[in-house]
């Protein structure tokens, strides 16, 4: 009876085992994800919170400031102008990527080689950046470049496209466009293969032309996706630096300089307090911009 007993509590004992084996097998999968995240995203973003209420310049101890960083940048002129250049470059570029993104994966939806052709809309958005941009300026150049050049053999005037403020600007949002647009593409094209065709097909039994097809059903359908796209977009555009960098230097006259690049002349000068505290106000303006476009976009799909 004994020994029965003493095998039966060793059973539990080793059941109990099991069960708490099993209850910390998920959270050790997913401990290294937590680990690297802890690490190298969510310490970071407390820190540059925390540096941008200081006055710090990489070394020595961390001077509170309050809100004194926070103050000079919402009445600094040059902080609002580098936002306003990323504002333009928003309006030239995101609702441009939009619309012909969608355009092109309705078109590519049927049509053969889609393979083929995913991998050339692909291409400028896996191609370094630094490298587009050189050719950027060739291509652009006012004396010399193709652009230009076709414009005079065509009888009309060339164009000062990276030593005038405004077309600076159209610059490089073209820049952006060639790069971005084809992932754009991509994902749209994603989004589009999750439509029903026997949508389509009730909607063709009921009359609906294919201008119709596309409002009432594939602009609804793929809302999210667009929705996805804008954010990405926005992304993208507040955060420009290479481009403009690269490209035209943040000139002619600051024209180009974008909040990137504002940004990045603060760690040149290692007002590292005061960059921390224009990166908070930036995550702030693009999550408000993101919301805002995202509301739109799903008005539309309520509707």
């Amino acid at each position: 009876m004994a020994t029965l007993t003493e095998a039966t509590a060793t059973r539990r004992s080793a059941h109990r085992v099991r069960r708490r084996r099993v209850k910390a097998a998920p959270y050790l999968f997913v401990a290294p994800f937590v680990l690297v995240f802890a690490a190298f995203s969510a310490y970071p973003i407390f820190f540059a919170l925390q540096l941008s209420f200081t006055d710090w310049h990489g070394a020595g101890a961390l001077k509170i400031t309050g809100l004194a960083n926070y103050r000079y940048l919402l009445t600094s002129p040059d902080f609002w102008q580098s936002m306003a250049t990323s504002g333009a470059l928003w309006l030239l570029v995101v609702p441009a990527q939009v619309m012909l993104a969608l355009t092109i994966a309705v078109a590519l939806r049927k049509a053969r080689f889609r393979g083929l052709f995913s991998a050339a809309l692909i291409a400028p958005f896996v191609t370094p950046l630094v490298a587009m941009a050189q050719v950027w300026i060739i291509l652009f150049d006012q004396d010399f470049g193709a652009v230009n050049h076709g414009l005079s053999s065509i009888g009309l005037p060339t164009i000062g496209w990276l030593t005038t403020s405004a077309w600076a600007k159209v610059t490089v949002a073209l820049l952006v466009l060639w790069r971005t647009t084809g992932y754009a593409v991509i994902l749209l094209m994603a989004g589009l293969s999750t439509i029903p065709a026997d949508v389509y097909e009730a909607a063709r039994i009921d009359g609906a032309g294919a201008w119709q097809q596309f409002w009432s059903i594939t602009v609804p359908l793929v809302t999210r996706t667009l929705s996805f796209v804008v954010v990405i977009g926005t992304l993208t555009v507040f955060q420009l630096f290479a481009e403009p960098y690269v490209v035209t230097g943040g000139g002619p006259f600051n024209a180009t300089r974008t909040a990137g690049l504002y940004l990045y002349k603060h760690i040149t000068n290692s007002d590292l307090g005061l960059g921390a505290a224009n990166s908070m106000l930036l995550v702030v303006m693009v999550l408000a911009l993101s919301l805002a476009s995202i509301r739109l976009l799903r008005s539309r799909e309520d509707s």
